[in-house]
């Protein structure tokens, strides 16, 4: 129990028989129950976890591999049903520093928020401990998780040490998030349409002699499909269907302007092939729409911006 919420840590697994061990004991008292999801590992995760002698940890094997999403969400659904407040996913090659988890959970117990993730970034540490390529990459999806998701208070969406609040999930839909890596967008895509405050915690990241199983090239190309898809997602049932609020109007009239200034510049450029030249006023019919486009949807950005920062 902690400051009166009871704590449950979901623990996604697949071949971590090396650390999930160190992770499991380096849990502190305060937790209530942690609960291990072998994801239908090939070595002895399982084993490894019934070796801990804690009788907090429980224990749930996959036959099949399900991905992280699916194990995290098999692992919050187990955490609802034993009536936890508060769900904290950590994974089980022992990064995530569980000395940490008070100041995931304070906003959450002291200030109504209803989500906390780690940001591996607010220390300069990490700039020299991360490996340039992760950095590289954390940077780029941080800045196109903002667009898709709205929370553009957010940063590092790939660090899965995160905290949340029952009232939370138990008014997202579990069953249609993302089962791979591309949970943690995914969950944050959903977060912002059901209005749940979220809040970013900086913390220091670890790294030591883990293997990490994450290949950028196979990811990149399905998480940016799901990132461009969770934008529209987002615009629709956040913005239009419930109100057509003032950013819908100004996101969709200055989407409109813009291609109709892109057509009509496409008209005006094949008619100017030649010796015949484009006159102020056509060339003006395709640069005004576009101006006043882009005009309007910089301002839709601002106040989707000062929407997410609430």
């Amino acid at each position: 129990m902690y400051k009166e919420l009871s704590v449950t840590v979901v623990v996604p697994a697949f071949n971590e028989s090396r650390l999930i061990g160190r992770t499991l004991r380096g849990i502190p008292d305060f937790v209530d129950a942690v609960v291990v999801i072998d994801d239908a590992s090939t070595d002895e995760t399982s084993a490894a976890v019934l070796a801990v002698d804690d009788p907090r940890v429980h224990l749930i094997r996959h036959d099949t591999n399900t991905g992280v999403g699916g194990a995290i969400c098999d692992g919050h659904r187990w955490a609802l049903d034993k009536g936890a407040d508060v769900c904290v996913v950590m994974n089980g090659d022992d990064q995530m520093d569980a000395r940490h988890l008070p100041a995931l959970l304070d906003p959450i117990a002291e200030d109504g928020v209803g989500f906390t993730k780690a940001n591996r970034f607010g220390h300069l540490t990490a700039l020299k401990t991360m490996p340039v390529m992760r950095l590289l990459g954390n940077v780029a999806l941080s800045f196109l998780t903002k667009l898709a998701s709205g929370y553009w208070n957010l940063f590092d969406p790939q660090n899965g040490y995160t905290a949340v609040h029952r009232s939370a999930l138990e008014r997202t839909d579990l069953s249609r998030l993302h089962r791979g890596y591309a949970f943690e967008n995914d969950l944050l895509i959903t977060l912002n349409i059901l209005g749940v405050r979220a809040r970013d915690v900086p913390l220091p990241a670890v790294y030591g002699d883990e293997v990490s199983s994450l290949r950028i090239h196979r990811v990149a190309p399905r998480l940016a499909v799901l990132l461009f898809r969770g934008f529209w997602r987002r615009m629709i049932l956040k913005y239009v269907f419930p109100s057509f609020s003032a950013i819908a109007l100004l996101f969709f009239t200055g989407l409109t302007l813009c291609t109709l200034g892109l057509v009509m510049g496409g008209f005006v450029i094949a008619d100017s092939i030649g010796p015949k030249a484009a006159t102020a006023g056509t060339v003006l019919l395709a640069v005004a729409p576009m101006l006043t486009g882009i005009h309007l949807l910089v301002q839709a950005l601002v106040l989707d911006m000062s929407e997410g920062a609430r």
